[in-house]
């Protein structure tokens, strides 16, 4: 971990003199150093040092990181110009790219044009709560002896959503079982923590290939795929699913027994493309779930004093203005049950934040009465 944020941390140069204004965004060049370690080919160690630069200029510029994942499939074709349309990164120059002890390094300009109406300005942060990954062939994990990799997985995930995200934010771990046969145990997890999303894992191949030697160590690289689904805290239903799958060298001994807490094995060529997935993770969450809508839920009232179930870690600030949606359930021609849930006039303001929950006054006391333990409210843009 200590070795990927000194990656992280690579100096950024602003060059202010290619500062342009245009409206409310402020566009500037960002040269920045991307690094991937070559394992199949010299070509995907490129595309991955590229994406490594991207997410730096883009996380230093204030720029929306949800919107990486849909620049990757350019980026791997090798030219050493790339220009966009209707995106916040417009340009990237390759200024210079080589191999250093088997580490692709790319040096980038980027020109980017931060937006400020991206779902990570306009939305209070989600919650998420990351169930332990288990291993579908716990056999695969005998070299190593690396049972408990995804558990430990689970804990870098937890992390890179509490320090990188723009949109997300974690309550910790769990060790119920994250199943999608059962719906209302996931609802009632979710209850209980506070999570509006949860994500569920396995790891489903772990194998590893072995390049015998005659005058050096062998070489071993290991595969890693994941498969990971997120679930809607609300509901129990599934909402987004996506599988991984990277190989990096494994250079360890085949006997050995290796600690996937250690940060001995993090800053290994192994530990730093699980890494790397983990970004890429967080990366996708953001592209595909920041922009669900956050609706914040009424949990307590007194008079005109109405108490909502988010607060400080999901970015509630005291004198946010919000607007109360009545929830309602009806039974359909079918039979079926259905919820709806119905706009209203009313509009709140924000007099206290804390950690988990926040108080709101209504903005008109005479409706007060209205508003019922159960209705949402939505943010009002300033």
């Amino acid at each position: 971990m200590a070795n990927t944020m000194k990656k992280w941390l690579l100096s950024f140069f602003l060059s202010s003199s290619t500062l342009l204004y245009s409206g409310l965004s402020h566009a500037g060049w960002y040269e920045v150093t991307g690094m991937a370690t070559v394992v199949s080919s010299e070509e995907v160690a490129r595309v991955h040092a590229l994406e490594d630069a991207l997410y730096k200029a883009i996380s230093f510029s204030g720029a929306d990181i949800g919107s990486i994942a849909n620049l990757r499939p350019f980026l791997e074709s090798n030219r050493t110009e790339y220009q966009f349309a209707n995106h916040e990164v417009r340009y990237i120059v390759i200024n210079e790219q080589e191999v250093r002890r088997n580490v692709m390094v790319v040096k980038a300009r980027i020109d980017i044009y931060p937006s400020a109406t991206g779902c990570h300005v306009s939305q209070y942060k989600k919650t998420f709560l990351v169930g332990n990954i288990d291993l579908v062939s716990p056999q695969q994990a005998v070299m190593g002896q690396v049972y408990k990799i995804g558990d430990d997985f689970a804990q870098v995930i937890n992390r890179q959503l509490d320090a990188e995200s723009s949109s997300f934010v974690s309550v910790g771990t769990t060790d119920y079982e994250i199943n999608k046969r059962y719906p209302d145990r996931l609802k009632m997890i979710a209850e209980d923590t506070g999570a509006q999303y949860i994500i569920g894992g396995v790891i489903t191949d772990l194998t590893a290939t072995i390049e015998q030697k005659t005058f050096s160590d062998d070489v071993i690289n290991r595969q890693f795929a994941l498969e990971m689904t997120v679930f809607d805290g609300k509901t129990g239903s599934e909402v987004y699913n996506r599988n991984y799958r990277e190989v990096a060298r494994w250079p360890f001994a085949k006997t050995s027994q290796v600690d996937t807490k250690s940060a001995r094995f993090w800053a290994s060529t192994y530990g730093d493309m699980m890494l790397r997935v983990s970004r890429n993770i967080m990366l996708d969450l953001e592209s595909e779930v920041s922009c669900k809508i956050t609706l914040p839920e009424v949990v307590a009232k007194w008079d005109n004093v109405i108490t909502i179930d988010l607060g400080r870690i999901h970015g509630v600030e005291e004198g946010d203005k919000l607007q109360a949606w009545h929830t309602g359930s009806f039974i359909d021609q079918k039979g079926l049950p259905r919820n709806k849930v119905t706009q209203t006039d009313i509009t709140l303001t924000v007099s206290r934040v804390y950690e988990t929950e926040a108080e709101l006054k209504v903005d008109q006391p005479e409706l007060a009465g209205s508003i019922q333990i159960g209705d949402v409210m939505h943010k009002l843009l300033n």
